[in-house]
């Protein structure tokens, strides 16, 4: 072991030590504050049993003193006599519930009982010889059989002159008195002046004896249970085996009950006690062992990271010139990301722009010929014109006239249309009527299914439909210009060619351009870059047209979806409604 590692050993055991001497002090005061709080409980107990005994043997005192002036007592001359006052005592007992109720005269001859014999001779007892002398008399009795015990109250009987004749004893059942608390409150015994447990609410503890001052008690047959008293501070604690109904180690508080000339015990069970002293000792010692782990970890920590800190300082300068290093690279990669990125949108930018060129190219021949007969028109009207004119009539000419300038302006319509195509837009996101933009892709493309004889159904709606459109019209626009020419392409190698152009308004806006051509090889491929089922190296498209409109639309928040119906190919387009407040 190393002299740091012997260091810290010492001082976690001096530190132990510390705490266990520390919460041996704190055990010892909450021990000795939980005995006074309990003692003090106790005395109240004690006070409380020693008042109910007492109240209630004194009632009987009452009855002896009460019963000595009744008038059937004065006489007792006769048997009549005797035989009458024998029955009262007799309805008295029954109703207090003593357990006798007799008279003695001078003599200590009992001339009337309640239950007694008549004729029995009391002049050798205590409470007697009290009585005859003109004041109470007290005494009990412990015959053999416990249930029995007995406690006499006597009270001299006065004659008019203020001399006694004679006394009224109340005998007491002390059993009876114990039915009413017996079990109740800790262990309660009271105590004659031999020592001996006359009365008490445990029935294992009667007839013992004290042994000696400061000694336990000696069972009826003599023999001294397993006993020990100690001391904590003014406390004298028992430490007994006295069975199971009775404290190991119990509080022992006394009282003088000089009234019924006994003395009362109550033993309480300490166990609380001990046990409040050891949570408050170990709450100290969990307290202090774990401010002491924290301040022990924290040293360590301290010193751990002190060594790590000189560590961690070299591999710190090592990873500067490394991060150094790597930033410099990375700086040179973000650069050329940069670049790229940049010329990557200016290739999106361009192949949207070959995607609608490309359409223009497909489209030109019969935009030729949507032209050339407007101009034809207009080169016959004019002759018309003249001729009319020559032959003066003016009316006729104006007709003319009238003819020639709506053919220029169907010539100016679709020439600005295709100059909308054709431009390469980059406007920010505005509102744009849906019903338009569709019929401007029809105008654009009826020259082109014009001359591949290609039928397209489409109702324009009769109020406006406004969405959200990224470059206005002219991008919303190539989408349906890409998805009728691919309709119209698919359908080439068939007779009959038909494209249904369809408006729903519900939630969203949702435009649908069905054909009637063989339908979709792969649908989960067909907005993917350079896909075309058309042949390789073909004049008729690179595979874009699809790819870009997905594009466009995913760019205005909208959806496109392409799918099989079973008789051709179905593209849905959804776009939201324009809403001023989401627009601002």
């Amino acid at each position: 072991m190393t002299q740091t590692g012997r260091q810290r050993g010492w001082m976690v055991l001096g530190f132990a030590l510390a705490v266990a001497l520390l919460s041996g002090g704190i055990w010892s005061y909450g021990y000795r504050q939980a005995l006074d709080s309990l003692a003090e409980r106790s005395r109240a107990d004690l006070a409380l049993a020693s008042d109910r005994v007492s109240t209630q043997l004194q009632v009987y005192q009452e009855l002896a003193v009460l019963m000595t002036e009744h008038p059937v007592l004065t006489q007792l001359d006769t048997d009549a006599q005797r035989d009458a006052a024998a029955l009262l005592m007799q309805k008295i007992a029954d109703k207090t519930g003593a357990m006798d109720l007799f008279y003695a005269d001078l003599q200590g001859r009992v001339l009337a009982a309640a239950v007694g014999v008549a004729g029995l001779d009391v002049t050798g007892e205590a409470y007697f010889t009290r009585a005859m002398q003109g004041a109470l008399g007290t005494g009990y009795e412990i015959p053999e059989v416990a249930e029995n015990r007995a406690y006499f109250y006597a009270a001299p009987a006065f004659s008019a002159d203020g001399s006694v004749r004679g006394t009224v004893v109340a005998v007491v059942d002390v059993n009876q008195v114990e039915q009413t608390w017996r079990g109740s409150l800790p262990p309660v015994f009271f105590t004659d002046e031999r020592g001996e447990v006359f009365i008490s609410n445990r029935s294992e503890l009667l007839f013992w004896t004290r042994a000696g001052p400061g000694q336990g008690l000696l069972t009826p047959e003599g023999q001294a249970p397993e006993f020990r008293a100690t001391h904590k501070g003014p406390h004298e604690i028992w430490h007994l085996g006295w069975g199971p109904y009775l404290p190991q180690q119990a509080l022992h508080l006394t009282v003088d009950l000089p009234v019924i000339d006994m003395t009362g015990e109550i033993l309480v069970d300490v166990s609380p006690a001990r046990r409040i002293a050891g949570l408050q000792a170990a709450t100290i010692a969990a307290l202090c062992l774990a401010f002491g782990a924290m301040l022990f970890l924290a040293t360590e920590r301290r010193r751990a990271l002190a060594g790590a800190n000189a560590v961690l300082e070299t591999r710190v300068e090592e990873r500067t010139r490394a991060l150094t290093a790597t930033n410099v690279h990375l700086r040179r990669e973000v650069k050329e990301r940069l670049e790229a990125e940049a010329a990557l949108k200016k290739a999106q930018a361009d192949l949207v722009q070959a995607g609608k060129l490309s359409a223009l190219g497909q489209m030109s021949a019969g935009i030729s010929h949507e032209l050339n007969q407007p101009l034809m028109a207009i080169q016959q009207f004019a002759d018309n014109g003249l001729a009319f004119m020559a032959r003066d009539k003016p009316e006729k000419a104006g007709e003319n006239l009238g003819r020639i300038a709506e053919m220029a302006t169907r010539m100016a319509r679709i020439i600005k249309n295709l100059r909308a195509f054709a431009r390469n837009e980059s406007e920010p996101m505005s509102r744009v009527d849906l019903c338009q933009v569709i019929s401007d892709a029809v105008e654009l493309t009826a020259a082109r299914l014009k001359a591949d004889g290609v039928t397209l159904d489409w109702d324009a709606a009769a109020n406006p439909l406004t969405v959200y459109a990224k470059g206005g019209e002219v991008r919303l626009g190539q989408v349906f210009v890409n998805l009728i020419n691919n309709a119209a392409d698919a359908m080439l190698e068939q007779e009959n060619r038909h494209i249904t152009v369809t408006l729903n308004a519900a939630e969203r806006l949702a435009v649908t351009v069905r054909d009637i051509g063989p339908g979709l090889k792969e649908p989960e491929k067909v907005f993917e870059p350079f896909y075309s089922t058309k042949a390789v190296g073909s004049a008729e498209g690179m595979g874009l047209g699809l790819s870009i409109s997905y594009g466009l639309v995913q760019s205005f928040g909208g959806k496109i979806r392409g799918r099989n119906t079973g008789e051709g190919a179905e593209f849905t387009v959804e776009l939201d409604y324009w809403n001023e407040e989401k627009a601002a």
